[in-house]
């Protein structure tokens, strides 16, 4: 890690250049996750490297596991300028643009190479629909591939009936719709008492959200289905970032880049290490069976067109340019 954040702040520093601040910028940058997690980690990384590049004219404090913000106000606060820059999953906002749900639409983008081939043929799309909201991307990283946690075997969809899921988007509320779970909208930090209080019993999510949840306390089965790799996003104020100077603000930019390439290679190794904790800690990880593997298919199927209708033109345009790409 401290060698990562040392070439981070040098490269960061020999792009942006060296400056004399006269009044040095404080920002607050909320995160949802816990200090354990890569993308928080990361966050601080990136904060680092922009202190470095700036020459200290802009610090950035990183507030972890929703103490600032809980992970559903932070895009909001950071719109209305309660906080200048801020970390949010975006498909969480699905409901407000359906562009922003398109890393979880499942079984679209399976792996890391198709994750950042879509991201490649979405990314002018979801900065765009962040700059009508009045926000500027700055990077973004995917989770490791979504897999399924229940504390019970199960083979086919049938198994799951009547089952609490715990929901972060409007994605996983519709596939727990499909298969006949009861979702309930949870956010990750309240995931662990959640799961303790019988509140949900069951989710879909990477092997970090379980891992950061020490979820072989409460559940015993994890189905590697590959469903999705969702993506995190960092975006500023562009008011608060228009305030800025060109300098900074490259710094900002360059920064980001730099983090995004370190923090998808960091989930990629660690993706494999995850599930292997919880086979140490007792937990059963399979791949799904044939038959839920079909009806998840099956699923994705119809979701797919769902979004494709809600999406319109714009979600056709970045589908076919993902499919081209493959």
């Amino acid at each position: 890690m401290k060698k990562v954040l040392k070439q981070l702040a040098v490269t960061t520093l020999m792009v942006g250049g060296s400056m004399t601040a006269v009044q040095a910028a404080d920002w607050d940058m909320p995160m949802a996750y816990p200090e354990s997690n890569f993308h928080t980690q990361y966050g601080k990384l990136f904060a680092e490297a922009v202190g470095t590049c700036t020459g200290g004219s802009l610090n950035i404090t990183v507030h972890s596991g929703g103490s600032l913000f809980k992970g559903n106000e932070i895009k909001r606060a950071v719109q209305v300028g309660q906080a200048p820059i801020g970390e949010r999953f975006l498909s969480a906002h699905q409901n407000e643009n359906p562009i922003y749900g398109i890393d979880s639409v499942p079984f679209l983008a399976t792996s890391y190479a198709d994750s950042e081939a879509l991201w490649d043929a979405s990314k002018e799309a979801i900065s765009g629909a962040l700059d009508k909201d009045g926000l500027v991307l700055l990077y973004s990283a995917p989770w490791p591939a979504q897999g399924l946690y229940f504390k019970q075997e199960v083979n086919s969809v049938a198994d799951m009936k009547g089952i609490k899921f715990r929901a972060y988007n409007s994605a996983t509320a519709r596939l727990a719709e499909l298969a006949g779970m009861a979702p309930v909208q949870i956010e990750a930090a309240d995931l662990t008492q959640a799961l303790a209080t019988g509140v949900a019993a069951s989710f879909v999510s990477s092997g970090s959200t379980g891992y950061d949840s020490k979820v072989w306390e409460q559940l015993t089965h994890f189905y590697d289905t590959q469903a999705w790799l969702p993506r995190n996003a960092v975006f500023a104020n562009k008011k608060a970032y228009g305030a800025l100077s060109e300098q900074e603000q490259n710094c900002l930019l360059s920064s980001g880049q730099l983090t995004s390439a370190a923090a998808t290679a960091r989930s990629e190794q660690l993706a494999g290490w995850y599930l292997q904790q919880f086979v140490d800690n007792g937990m059963t990880v399979l791949p799904p069976s044939e038959q839920l593997a079909t009806e998840l298919g099956e699923f994705g199927a119809t979701m797919t067109q769902e979004w494709l209708d809600s999406a319109g033109d714009a979600g056709a345009a970045i589908i076919d340019t993902y499919s081209a790409s493959k």
